[in-house]
């Protein structure tokens, strides 16, 4: 089979890879070649894009959000409160959830993550309210219009208040409902190949949400189909005093009664973990999303990284949903990051590239993804790109630094399996002003109703 042609990101201003002084070649959507200091490519027959102004990054991926929650974003309602009254003020907005809302809040939540340089997002949707049962083909729909790289999670939760849960009867779905329609998106949906666009995890939202059987049952379905599992665990302490009330144990020890202790499972927040619980996690081959954003407004704690990576854990971030973060922005998540993680542990231990890793390789490692996250050849061309032409960027000496130490927040260019899917600042073809205003119009419309 012929090959198509190929394209040298030529001569950057600096790139986040090894070999690569005079940038990279691409072709048929891999990195095919890195181009050292004083050489010119191997690869014949290219066509040039001078990076003389950018600094070249691995595509970043985020590995937890909520898209929905964009249309109730800073929502009066729910301010100032820690994350269960905050959830209890929501849940009832977002039972009036529509489809056409959902279709809204997901092409502006991904629309900001690609403008940001993100190549690669999971989302982690979990509320079902009457007519919304095809939310995830919804969002599937979102990411093929605008050339993202998903996988999606099916979320789910059926334990409501009358059982004991924390969410409104109004958006849970009973046990059988759910493990159908995780059988369907799988097959319907879920492509195995390296360098997949869609992939398909299962996910129950939270051992205050679910029952024990949903969780062992849906394990049991992504070892028989090869998926990954995702869940929130370890976000507060009213979630370990939870489980130690209804479960007789800590959330790791649930976990691993529910088979949940493996390799294809990924965790958001893993903020209160303890020193033998941060052992366990990693001889399971389970890793995290820090969600350093969401972790600050909500006042949970702070996930303890570096801890973590010493047992052995792989480290993703997430930005979490833009209700609790309030952004969908991966540049100003790895900034966030870097500055907790720097304050809890000095300069010696957190530098700016350990938070560029974890927003790259080690988030492509929280969703088992080695053909990501790294600029090398034969991985995917998912490629960031950003220019230091703004007033904080004035003076600095470091590019790379620069964009985590001046706050960097908006690509120039990004490129998705060898695909520019940001040009110059924009969305080719997405019209940004009419996508807001009618965003803003159905969040009116939600949190009013």
């Amino acid at each position: 089979m012929a090959s198509g042609p190929a394209l040298w990101i030529k001569d950057p201003l600096a790139i986040l890879a090894d070999g690569a002084a005079r940038g990279v070649v691409v072709r048929d959507g891999r990195i095919v070649e890195r181009v050292a200091a004083g050489h010119m490519p191997a690869t014949l027959d290219v066509s040039v894009f001078d990076a003389g102004q950018h600094v070249v990054l691995p595509g970043l991926i985020n590995t937890h959000h909520h898209f929905y929650q964009t249309l109730t974003r800073a929502m009066p309602g729910a301010l100032d409160r820690e994350l269960f009254p905050w959830l209890q003020a929501l849940y009832p907005v977002w039972a009036r959830l529509t489809p056409e809302a959902l279709d809204l809040a997901a092409t502006l939540a991904m629309a900001e993550l690609m403008l940001s340089g993100c190549t690669t997002s999971t989302d982690h949707h979990y509320v079902f309210p009457p007519g919304l049962d095809d939310a995830i083909d919804i969002e599937i729909a979102a990411a093929r219009r605008l050339g993202l790289r998903v996988v999606l999670t099916r979320g789910s939760m059926n334990l409501s208040q009358r059982d004991g849960g924390l969410p409104p009867d109004s958006v849970v779905q009973d046990e059988d409902t759910i493990l159908a329609d995780c059988e369907r998106l799988i097959v319907r949906h879920h492509e195995t190949e390296p360098g997949a666009m869609v992939q398909i995890a299962l996910a129950p939202c939270s051992p205050f949400s679910v029952t024990t059987s949903l969780m062992r049952q849906t394990a049991d379905l992504a070892a028989r189909v090869n998926v990954r599992l995702h869940t929130h665990l370890g976000e507060t302490e009213d979630e370990n005093k939870f489980c130690q009330a209804t479960h007789g144990c800590r959330p790791i020890d649930y976990l691993e009664n529910c088979g949940w202790l493996n390799e294809r499972v990924w965790l958001a927040h893993g903020i209160h973990f303890n020193a033998q619980e941060m052992t366990r996690v990693a001889r399971a081959g389970v890793s995290i999303s820090h969600c350093a954003c969401s972790n600050q407004t909500l006042a949970s704690g702070h996930c303890p990284v570096c801890e973590m990576e010493a047992a052995g854990v792989a480290i993703g971030l997430g930005v979490d949903g833009s209700a609790s973060n309030d952004g969908s922005n991966m540049m100003q998540e790895v900034r966030a990051a870097f500055l907790v993680q720097r304050g809890r542990y000095g300069v010696r231990k957190v530098s700016h590239l350990d938070a560029l890793r974890w927003a790259t390789q080690g988030s492509a490692a929280c969703l088992g993804r080695p053909e990501l996250g790294t600029i090398a050849e034969g991985r995917m061309a998912d490629l960031a790109l950003f220019k230091l032409d703004e007033l904080r960027f004035s003076g600095a000496g470091d590019p790379l630094a620069a964009l985590v130490l001046c706050g960097a927040h908006r690509a120039d260019r990004v490129m998705v399996q060898g695909r520019w899917t940001v040009v110059d600042g924009a969305i080719p073809d997405l019209d940004l002003g009419d996508l807001m205003r009618r965003h803003s119009a159905a969040a009116r419309v939600l949190q009013t109703a």
